[in-house]
């Protein structure tokens, strides 16, 4: 009998989920095993025509991972959904834009002032081009889009996989199902994550003090044991899917949130402002004002890994 089929792609993301592949350390030899590996750009000489040439669902599983942030991502989306079986959305920028989504709090004109120069001053104002006419013909290259995307707004999306990036033993959970042949949970499911928050996962202790200072990491002594939203930090545990084992927590550093939105939670940074507010000491505007501001970028703090399937989605 031939293996089940496995495909791996990277769009927009910083190739961590890769990594996070290998991290599974011998047990990749398993996944190599069972699976044949037909698509892993990052890792072997494939071609798009390769992918394009296989018939439709003649690929068991694609673990895509990457926002959608050019036209060559969303074709990509496009041709692996149509081939694949089972699409999983793996990695918080695939689930949920992520960083790259970041660049939608801006402009696609702004993006390229910065990284090019003023279109009237500095350099010739040239910004590239998908068609570009050359002695040898014309070249070609990906359209970057005014707006960053995750793959379930792009095409449907079998299975979300979130983290930045999901931890190994969650990755080698979900291959398990496969491998071992258990049944698959419903589509659309949240799979390598816990069904709870992150504080619920902390070893922590919280008493749920009321603060009248917000502090960065470098700037206290992070007390062993104790909530580290107790002590000051902005820590978005209570807003953020259990599922990592509150591995930053665990190291004296804040959750970031890449988990993304709990159960139920419709908006990953509104939780967020809503958990902050409750434990803010003051009653004054005035007073309540200066504690806020102690928060540095508070929209690249609460929705770092959610602007684009936020209720933002982008500046308008």
């Amino acid at each position: 009998m031939s293996k089940p089929k496995l495909a791996l792609y990277w769009a927009a993301s910083c190739g961590g989920c890769e990594v996070a592949v290998l991290d599974v350390e011998e047990k990749i030899l398993d996944v190599a095993g069972f699976f044949d590996i037909v698509f892993w750009p990052c890792a072997m000489d494939f071609k798009y025509k390769d992918v394009e040439a296989m018939p439709d669902g003649g690929i068991d599983l694609c673990l895509f991972n990457g926002a959608i942030r050019t036209s060559e991502n969303e074709a990509l989306a496009h041709l692996l959904r149509r081939k694949a079986k089972v699409l999983v959305a793996f990695g918080s920028c695939a689930t949920e834009g992520c960083i790259p989504g970041l660049a939608n709090l801006t402009s696609k004109e702004e993006i390229f002032t910065r990284l090019y120069g003023p279109a009237n001053g500095a350099g010739n104002g040239a910004r590239p081009t998908p068609r570009t006419m050359v002695p040898e013909g014309e070249l070609e290259i990906p359209e970057f889009y005014e707006t960053v995307r995750s793959l379930g707004q792009v095409v449907p999306v079998d299975y979300f996989m979130p983290g930045c990036p999901p931890q190994p033993p969650q990755i080698l959970a979900v291959l398990g199902l496969i491998m071992e042949g258990k049944p698959l949970p419903p589509l659309g499911s949240v799979v390598g994550a816990g069904d709870k928050t992150c504080c619920d996962e902390c070893a922590r202790t919280r008493q749920e003090k009321r603060l009248k200072r917000f502090y960065r990491p470098w700037e206290i002594e992070v007390k062993a044991g104790e909530c580290l939203l107790d002590q000051g930090l902005v820590c978005l545990g209570p807003a953020t899917r259990s599922g990592c084992g509150a591995l930053c927590p665990a190291a004296n550093m804040p959750c970031r949130g890449c988990y993304g939105a709990p159960p139920h939670v419709l908006d990953q940074g509104a939780k967020m402002i809503s958990a902050i507010s409750s434990v803010i000491d003051s009653q004054d505007a005035v007073e309540i004002g200066r504690i806020l501001d102690q928060i540095p970028d508070p929209v690249g703090t609460f929705y770092r890994f959610s602007v684009p399937a936020s209720m933002l989605h982008r500046r308008a």
